[in-house]
């Protein structure tokens, strides 16, 4: 988110007020369904005592974790637990573990995390397992697979390869096309581009992938590195971004080189920016995750692992592919800015 590394405007969760903010699961190896009303501090009894459950999310600045925040939220509070949301404004390691140390500090019975980095995470993630708090990872994950009891997220490799070929077919499978992501080392984005890579080389020869430009969330260095790669490239005939600035920085790119509508872009993830800008054009499509269904999975994980029964140790939500013309049939798969 990720997203995924997904930055857009900032969204405070920490208060929401939780409607049922409905979806459906497709998931691999999914046990249950969704939903109810819920709010963040819903607090009841279990089987094993009063239980309380905290999400960190990747960053609370993103729809696509408060989205996740209205599952989680709504499926404590059906199953009879308290919640606690909270996240870094920024998706990053330094900001994220500070309240990692505090969440295990207050020890919840289960904490559902979307670490922010595949290595710094893992030694507070170790800490809170160690404290006897339940741990699943949501969305992303770090590098050690013995901490979590349980990983929700989406098919990131088959969202990179829903990109090629979605992609490819909007240039005529043919010219050159170059990935714009953040930065590497983030689970999420590394199986995206990994995805996009193997099925550009295997289903579509005919298109060159150029090499990956990581630059941070940052529309002006996207716009500036569309431009060189013009320059350096007249043959580039598309681009997929893994987030929504970049998607926003590649298209100021081209219309200060006016070259607008020039190149075909394809995005990742569907928070209510990224569907206005599919309706405008400034993206051709967009790869769409379930993270509502994510947030619900993550706590029937966790509270399955409270309570002795049996957890699926990996689950995977699924992903589509959305256009103009097919917006109207996707609603469960559109981010809340709020529940």
């Amino acid at each position: 988110m990720h997203h995924s590394l997904k930055v857009t405007a900032a969204v405070t969760v920490a208060g929401l007020a939780i409607a049922a903010c409905g979806s459906s699961s497709n998931s691999s190896s999914s046990s249950g369904s969704s939903s109810s009303k819920s709010g963040t501090s819903t607090t009841a009894s279990s089987s094993s005592g009063t239980k309380s459950l905290a999400l960190i999310q990747g960053t609370k600045a993103d729809d696509f974790y408060v989205s996740m925040g209205c599952g989680a939220q709504a499926e404590a509070a059906k199953l009879g637990y308290k919640m606690n949301v909270q996240g870094p404004a920024d998706f990053s390691a330094p900001d994220q573990i500070p309240i990692v140390n505090a969440v295990t500090a207050q020890k919840p019975g289960a904490v559902l995390i979307a670490p922010t980095d595949t290595k710094a995470l893992i030694t507070p993630m170790q800490q809170m397992k160690s404290a006897g708090i339940k741990v699943v990872q949501v969305d992303t994950s770090v590098s050690d697979p013995t901490i979590a009891v349980s990983s929700i997220t989406s098919n990131n490799e088959l969202g990179g390869e829903k990109a090629a070929d979605t992609l490819a077919q909007l240039i005529g499978d043919k010219g050159s096309v170059v990935v714009m992501n953040e930065q590497p080392g983030v689970s999420t984005t590394d199986a995206r581009v990994n995805g996009f890579v193997k099925q550009m080389k295997a289903a579509h020869p005919g298109i060159k992938v150029l090499k990956t430009q990581y630059v941070g969330d940052s529309p002006t260095k996207a716009a500036q590195t569309i431009s060189s790669l013009l320059a350096a490239n007249p043959d580039l005939s598309g681009v997929f971004a893994t987030n929504v600035l970049l998607a926003e920085g590649v298209d100021t790119g081209l219309a200060n080189a006016h070259k607008a509508g020039q190149l075909k872009i394809v995005g990742f993830d569907a928070d209510p920016q990224q569907i206005t800008d599919l309706k405008k054009g400034v993206v051709q499509a967009l790869i769409a995750q379930e993270p509502y269904q994510e947030g619900v999975d993550g706590v029937q994980q966790a509270v399955a692992a409270l309570t002795g029964k049996p957890v699926k140790k990996s689950i995977q939500t699924p992903l589509v592919s959305i256009t103009k013309a097919t917006i109207g049939q996707m609603g469960q798969y559109i981010y809340k800015a709020h529940c």
